[in-house]
C-alpha cells in the first residue's frame, strides 16, 4: 500500500513536470505563430535568419569536435546573429565563431560562448521556464508589442533581440529585470524610429 502510494506521488511529481515543459512550449508556439505576422521584419528577412540558423545548425553538426564538446545556440534577428552556449576551451570557442561569420547573410555576430563546462539538464530546463516567463510578462504590457522582441536565455543570463524604438527596448529591459529568477539582461536591438 506504502508502494503504491510513493508512485502515486511520483506520478504526480512527473506528471506536473511535464505540464510545466507543455505550458512553456504552448507559450513559446502561440507566441512564434503570432509574431510571423506582426514581426517588424519583413518576410523575406524572416525566411533569412531561418535559412542562417539553419545553416549554422548544419555547420556545428557537420564539425565533429565542436559538436561533440559544446553546447551551443544560434539566433539571428535581421542579419544580426547572437551565438550562446559553452565551449570547454578558448581554441574551440573561436573555431566555431569562424565558422559562423562565414554563413551567408550575417552583418554581425554577437559572441556570448562561455568558456567552460556545458549546462545540466536542469539548467537547461530552468532556462527555457525563464524565457517563458519574461516572453509571457512581455505581452502583459500595453505599452510594447512583445512580437517584435526575441528571448533567449542561457543559464540564466537573459538576452532580448528585435528590432524596436528604443523606448521599448527599454521597457523591455526593466520588465525582463524584474522576472524573478533572472540573473543578468543583456540587449542585442536594433533600433527603429517612430
Amino acid at each position: 500500500m506504502i508502494n503504491m502510494s510513493i508512485k502515486s506521488i511520483v506520478a504526480i511529481i512527473i506528471s506536473a513536470a511535464l505540464l510545466q515543459g507543455c505550458i512553456a512550449a504552448a507559450v513559446v508556439g502561440v507566441v512564434g505563430g503570432a509574431s510571423v505576422a506582426t514581426d517588424n521584419r519583413s518576410l523575406g528577412n524572416q525566411i533569412d535568419d531561418q535559412k542562417i540558423e539553419l545553416d549554422a545548425h548544419k555547420r556545428l553538426a557537420e564539425n565533429d569536435a565542436l559538436s561533440a564538446n559544446t553546447n551551443l545556440q544560434v539566433i539571428s534577428v535581421n542579419g544580426s546573429v547572437l551565438v550562446v552556449g559553452q565551449a570547454p576551451n578558448s581554441y574551440l570557442r573561436d573555431q566555431a565563431i569562424k565558422l559562423f561569420s562565414e554563413i551567408n547573410g550575417v552583418n554581425q555576430l554577437h559572441n556570448q560562448i562561455r568558456i567552460g563546462n556545458t549546462t545540466a539538464f536542469t539548467t537547461k530546463t530552468n532556462d527555457i521556464w525563464l524565457t517563458s516567463k519574461v516572453k509571457t510578462a512581455l505581452f502583459s504590457d500595453k505599452k510594447l508589442n512583445a512580437n517584435n522582441i526575441k528571448v533567449v536565455t542561457e543559464n540564466g543570463e537573459v538576452f532580448l533581440m528585435g528590432l524596436v524604438t528604443k523606448a521599448q527596448a527599454d521597457i523591455a529591459v526593466d520588465i525582463a529585470r524584474n522576472v524573478g529568477g533572472v540573473n543578468r539582461v543583456l540587449k542585442i536591438f536594433e533600433y527603429i524610429n517612430q
